[in-house]
């Protein structure tokens, strides 16, 4: 009893401060990824330029105007 009680205190094979400091590399991945997709829209607005002289009831990003 005394060996597993003492294997179960030390199963994982890294220290502890290894689990959080993965999950925040993890989202300070994910914000690197939003954040260089940040200006998207405007950079292709040129595309947009037919609905915007057009009244179709959609703006240019396929919402409905209300």
């Amino acid at each position: 009893m005394t060996f597993l009680a003492e294997a179960a205190e030390h199963a994982s094979g890294v220290p502890a401060f290894v689990f959080p400091m993965c999950g925040a590399l993890f989202f300070t991945f994910l914000g690197f990824v939003t954040w260089s997709f940040r200006d998207v829209a405007y950079r292709h607005s040129h595309k947009f330029e037919a609905t915007r002289h057009h009244e179709t009831g959609v703006d240019e990003f396929g919402h409905t105007k209300l």
